[in-house]
């Protein structure tokens, strides 16, 4: 039985510039599916995210393609194996472009549950959140 995968389906502006930007993460492109319309960003061996420009996007939907840059409607998050993982991982796309969302009273509920999150926007307004926490069976 093969073991299940998430593919994120992301709507983005221009093509080039989202995939620069998440291979500015260390997330790799899978060239085998990536065109001119879609772009396969390997986050690891379970989660993709494909980058899909917006015509192309709204090939898959009968729904208008919401503003990401002004309203959110998801919250993408991964967890690291450290702090120091999500910190370098949140510096890397600060320096490729996006920018960092501070919310002082998610991190105050993160502290008191001995979570380590920060968050960042890529260039299209999609929002990320690393995260890294301690839990009783965690490897």
């Amino acid at each position: 039985m093969a073991s299940k995968m998430i593919f994120i389906n992301l709507p983005v502006a221009e093509l080039e510039r989202s995939k620069s930007f998440y291979e500015a993460l260390g997330w790799k492109v899978n060239q085998v599916f990536t065109d001119n319309n879609a772009a396969c960003i390997v986050v690891d061996d379970n989660i993709c995210l494909m980058l899909l420009t917006k015509d192309f996007f709204t090939s898959f939907t009968d729904r208008t393609i919401g503003d990401s840059r002004t309203t959110v409607s998801s919250l993408y998050s991964v967890s690291l194996a450290s702090a120091t993982e999500v910190d370098t991982l949140v510096d890397a796309a600060l320096a490729a472009g996006g920018t960092e969302e501070v919310n002082a009273n998610k991190r105050a509920q993160e502290a008191a549950v001995g979570m380590h999150g920060r968050t960042f926007i890529d260039p299209d307004g999609h929002q990320w959140e690393p995260f890294h926490m301690e839990y009783p069976g965690a490897n």
